[in-house]
């Protein structure tokens, strides 16, 4: 699942309406870099179409990952107020909404259902990223998984024992995180 899906599943529609009003919609050219590795970032970016490569200077700048429509970048810094510990740049001509961080930070204060729904929606990408990380880098051999529940047999929303949030991720709501985001796209052509 794209990350923004992440982020509008969790939104309302006026959250989503007030994203439209205080992004800006950019095009940016090939080869652009939109995050410098260890640089204050001030913007968190969704990029609406293209494609962006993200690299890092510990493996000599070699691509760690490649991002396409849908994907969020800038958030692990708006979160943690660190330099980015990666360098992110267009691979292709493309268009992103750029959300300023004083912006997002004003809404978060003035709006607490806001934050809680960002933040949450924040906590659960990131959740994911993770253990798609670990799950690429595998499992040593000598650690037994701990026997996990079935998704099915818990309540979306529900903690188990083990402390695994269980997300909702069902179709219905992947289908209005889908709608939520064609109809940001929608709204940023229309503004345009």
């Amino acid at each position: 699942m794209k990350k923004v899906l992440f982020l509008l599943g969790e939104l309302t529609d006026q959250d989503v309406d007030w994203l439209v009003q205080a992004g800006k919609k950019e095009q940016v050219p090939e080869g652009s870099v939109l995050i410098h590795e260890g640089q204050p970032v001030d913007t968190v970016y969704v990029l609406l179409d293209g494609a962006l490569v993200v690299s890092i200077s510990a493996l000599q700048g070699r691509q760690i990952a490649r991002l396409s429509s849908g994907d969020v970048v800038g958030e692990m810094s708006f979160i943690d107020s660190r330099p980015p510990s990666a360098t992110v740049q267009t691979l292709e001509p493309s268009t992103v909404l750029a959300i300023e961080r004083s912006h997002l930070s004003e809404k978060l204060q003035q709006d607490e259902g806001f934050g809680c729904r960002f933040y949450r929606a924040l906590a659960i990408l990131l959740s994911h990223r993770l253990r798609g990380t670990v799950k690429s880098l595998g499992e040593p051999e000598q650690l037994p998984s701990p026997p996990r529940p079935s998704p099915a047999s818990i309540p979306a929303g529900q903690t188990t024992s083990q402390g695994l949030l269980i997300v909702d991720d069902s179709a219905e709501t992947l289908a209005l995180a889908q709608q939520r985001f064609e109809r940001l796209l929608n709204q940023l052509d229309a503004v345009s």
